[in-house]
């Protein structure tokens, strides 16, 4: 069991050390949303994971859960602000290309 553990902890490690490198090397402010989803979900899951295999279902496992979800559905939510408003001010390198900023908000 312990060793479970530890193997979840030192995937968090690792996806929070692959999500900085990723980070610091792309460019476009849409490719960087990626690396911040990308250790949201995968260091969230390995600490929720990791919390019920050292306690069980308790009430702080319970609340590990709740917490991740609500960061989750919260990153979410903001990564399609965050890239719906770089679109808009022209600042996404496919708004450009595509003039995809004159077709938001627009219904067919």
């Amino acid at each position: 069991m312990t060793f479970a553990i530890q193997g979840l902890l030192v995937v968090i490690v690792l996806a929070v050390w692959l999500g900085c490198v990723g980070f610091m090397r792309l460019r476009s402010p849409l490719d960087r949303m990626h690396c911040v989803a990308f250790v949201n979900t995968t260091a969230g899951t390995a600490l929720v994971l990791a919390a019920f295999l050292s306690d069980g279902i308790s009430v702080r496992a319970l609340k590990i859960l709740l917490i991740i979800g609500i960061s989750l559905l919260a990153g979410a939510a903001m990564s399609h602000a965050v890239g719906r408003a770089l679109v808009l001010r022209g600042s996404a390198p496919e708004a450009a290309a595509s003039g995809a900023e004159a077709s938001i908000g627009k219904s067919p």
